[in-house]
């Protein structure tokens, strides 16, 4: 692979300031976010003011654990406007997310909120080793969802012409790859997967691409499938973390020089890392959930929001930003099975290692007598015989119970038989009867 570090002339400042420059910066904007969110959206005036907590209380970064939390059920009982803090007629642009687990959240844009916005999604390429007048080949899904307009409009900030795929309709992606010629490509791991298959469905060696450079997102991947994907593609793979709640892709964003966690770019957002059961704040370098507060949102500020993803904070190496661990998990997409908690990374992990089976894999939990079970469905690899997969299955089985502490039965279907993603991959079935 090329060698597709930066040049440091061409970083933002800000991205190789001190620390205490970062902190004097983050401190200026947080007193102005507090105050903005306090004076113009109800539902934070009547948060702070219950906690008896006022944004003229915030002396230093520290202050900021006096503040309440702000959770996704706050924004849904605030369907649609009501989290916004300028009027409607203000906003540039609506997104929301899916709504699958109840009412959407909406979340809107200033004019100015999508130029920020853009502004840090260039950075996120330049960080990934993309360069102005590179061809970006967008595969996020484009509408609603925060993906693919702010791939989009941050490639074009950059200087990058820009390739609108969206997903979907894989055996074209391949086509426009192989005849554009895009050096990056934006799209989610499990995709990327679902591309890697239709390249050689068609005949394509994907290391003879013109890909150098993949930026993933969306969903919580390995590193052991960034290994899978880099070998297959022969180009960088990197790791860009973002959620609509908080601005969409672009809060953090791994250096394709290091490829040691997400940076995330603390001058518009500021992390902390709580303990999920108390609330509290840890240390730095502490396992925890992550949290959010936006430092220079117009339309919709948000405080100390909790994300469910588990992650620690961790000191800046390529830039004087803090990283923070890769995501691997959320809270919420905890499978507890007979007391055992399970995260779908920890299975893609050890299916990673049965070198004879394909990476797709989805989860299926049942009811078994009274207890709850676990089936994992995988695909044989290429002309895996039925011996060949009563083997592959024993192996699976034997590293999820040795390494997760769970008993799976492991169902080896044949290629092609596990559901492809064309966006986000739905990794876990829920069968199990609710009573």
């Amino acid at each position: 692979m090329l060698d597709l570090t930066p040049d440091r002339a061409s970083l933002d400042a800000i991205e190789i300031a001190s620390r205490d420059e970062i902190s004097a910066l983050q401190l200026q904007r947080m007193k102005w976010s507090l105050k903005h969110a306090y004076d113009n959206v109800p539902f934070y005036k009547a948060s702070f003011d219950a906690a008896d907590i006022h944004p003229d209380d915030l002396k230093s970064l520290q202050d900021l654990a006096k503040f309440p939390f702000t959770n996704k059920q706050d924004l849904r009982d605030n369907y649609p406007f009501g989290m916004f803090a300028v009027p409607r007629e203000k906003l540039a642009r609506i997104h929301a997310s899916s709504g699958t687990t109840g009412k959407p959240t909406v979340v809107g844009y200033t004019a100015s909120d999508v130029d920020m916005w853009a502004s840090v999604v260039a950075r996120s390429l330049r960080a990934s080793g993309t360069r102005p007048g590179d061809l970006v080949h967008v595969a996020y899904g484009y509408g609603l969802f925060t993906g693919g307009l702010g791939a989009h409009y941050g490639a074009e900030k950059l200087g990058c012409t820009v390739v609108p795929v969206s997903g979907g309709m894989t055996a074209r992606q391949v086509t426009l790859i192989s005849d554009f010629k895009p050096t990056t490509i934006m799209v989610t791991p499990s995709y990327a997967l679902s591309i890697l298959d239709a390249c050689r469905e068609q005949g394509i060696d994907p290391r003879e691409t013109s890909l150098q450079v993949g930026i993933f997102g969306a969903e919580p991947w390995t590193n052991a499938m960034r290994e899978e994907i880099e070998q297959a593609f022969d180009m960088h793979a990197v790791d860009i973390y973002g959620l609509s709640e908080i601005i969409g892709p672009g809060v953090a964003n791994e250096c394709v020089e290091t490829k040691d966690g997400p940076t995330i770019w603390e001058d518009h957002f500021y992390p902390e890392i709580i303990n999920p059961e108390t609330g509290e704040p840890v240390a730095d370098g502490e396992m925890g959930e992550l949290v959010f507060t936006s430092l220079t949102k117009e339309a919709f500020p948000i405080i100390r929001y909790r994300t469910r993803d588990l992650s620690r904070l961790l000191p800046g190496t390529a830039r004087s930003m803090r990283r923070m661990e890769k995501i691997t998990g959320r809270s919420d997409d905890m499978i507890i099975l007979r007391g055992v908690n399970v995260f779908p990374t920890q299975v893609e992990e050890q299916l990673m290692k049965v070198a004879s089976l394909a990476p797709h894999f989805q989860i299926e939990l049942k009811n078994a007598g009274r207890m709850d079970a676990m089936v994992i469905h995988v695909e044989a690899g290429s002309g895996m015989d039925e011996p060949g997969k009563k083997h592959a299955a024993a192996e699976l089985a034997k590293r999820v119970k040795d390494v997760i502490g769970v008993t799976a039965e492991i169902n080896v279907r044949d290629e092609g038989a596990v559901a492809r993603s064309e966006g986000k991959a739905v990794r876990v079935i829920d069968n199990r009867e609710k009573g």
